[in-house]
């Protein structure tokens, strides 16, 4: 994934983390949080995808392409990433996954599967514990390919900032769970993942 630039600073300030009054996702709020990222080929194509899908996109029986939501979290010192093992895809990775009926948004999508996957009950997405809103990191349109039945995921990435001191569980959601240097990360990950870290802590300094 390339680099994009002010992706973690929205300029409109209505958050996909804004609850709708029936707990459905509002696929109005992802596009406009969508739209006010930094213009770049790859946004503009998450801005086409929602908007011509409608709320479809954000359905795992949508279609064979659909938008998911996950969470990278990494140490205060931004020296070292949570990952899990992903057994289908024998990798490891972020947390994450598709977007159940009870999320209200994609960052609550985020937010539930690194808590589901980590076992680190108290986890928060960053921004929302100082009552900011939490910012896009990272977008990553990915294919699928073997046993999965997806065609590709249109992820949208979040950040969470956790102690390494902190209790993880190896849950039914997760293979294993450990923490891994960033400039260490072990060899079984998929394509582009450093980057995608890189562009995590890119966030969190921006809030800092």
């Amino acid at each position: 994934m390339g680099e994009l630039p002010g992706l973690c600073r929205p300029a409109d300030r209505r958050s996909i983390s804004t609850l709708c009054d029936d707990g459905a996702v509002r696929h109005d709020e992802l596009l406009n949080d969508l739209k006010a990222l930094a213009p770049s080929p790859l946004r503009d194509d998450y801005v086409r995808f929602v908007s011509e899908r409608g709320e479809a996109a954000l359905r795992r029986d949508g279609g064979l392409e659909h938008v998911t939501g996950s969470c990278f979290v990494v140490s205060p010192d931004l020296a070292n990433v949570l990952l899990c093992f992903h057994r289908k895809g024998g990798f490891w990775v972020q947390f994450g996954g598709h977007v159940e009926e009870s999320d209200a948004s994609i960052a609550q999508t985020a937010q539930r599967e690194a808590r589901e996957e980590s076992g680190i009950p108290g986890l928060v997405l960053l921004g929302t514990a100082r009552d900011l809103t939490a910012p896009i990191a990272d977008l990553d349109r990915h294919e699928l390919h073997g046993g999965f039945a997806c065609a590709a995921h249109w992820d949208v990435g979040y950040v969470a900032v956790v102690s390494p001191d902190v209790g993880i569980v190896v849950s039914e959601e997760s293979e294993d769970v450990r923490w891994f240097p960033v400039d260490a990360l072990p060899a079984q990950v998929p394509a582009g993942l450093a980057d995608r870290v890189e562009a995590a802590r890119g966030a969190v300094r921006a809030l800092a």
